[in-house]
């Protein structure tokens, strides 16, 4: 009888996401969304990353963003190779660019597969 009324309450929770997107203060996005969007322009990850430690916005772009650029390091030994390289250098150029109109838009958008990858680096 009691497994009947533990499982009648837990289907009626909502389901949890696998990974949570972090909750931001609306000033702490106004004031640093365009700096937080450097984060995917490549080695300028490093602006927002040092400059705005106080920014929880920025730093979740900072981290995410050192993400990208560590691939696209690594990337650099396979982005040569013809067609799939190029498909892979393509993929990585466009979710770029989806994260910055993202940060841009005052939003936090986890980049599938990397992003999660983020909440592993403490700066």
């Amino acid at each position: 009888m009691e497994n009947n009324t533990q499982s009648e309450h837990s289907s009626h929770e909502a389901p949890k996401p696998a990974t949570a997107v972090p909750h931001f203060d609306k000033k702490d996005i106004d004031d640093n969304k365009v700096l937080a969007a450097l984060s995917y322009l490549w080695i300028l990850v490093f602006i927002p990353l040092f400059l705005k430690k106080d920014s929880k916005f920025a730093q979740e772009h900072a981290k995410q963003g050192l993400v990208m650029f560590i691939i696209g390091l690594v990337g650099m030994f396979i982005f040569w190779i013809p067609l799939i390289g190029w498909l892979l250098w393509l993929v990585l150029v466009i979710l770029n660019l989806i994260a910055i109109i993202k940060c841009l838009m005052g939003e936090f958008w986890e980049v599938p597969v990397l992003g999660a990858l983020r909440k592993n680096i403490n700066i």
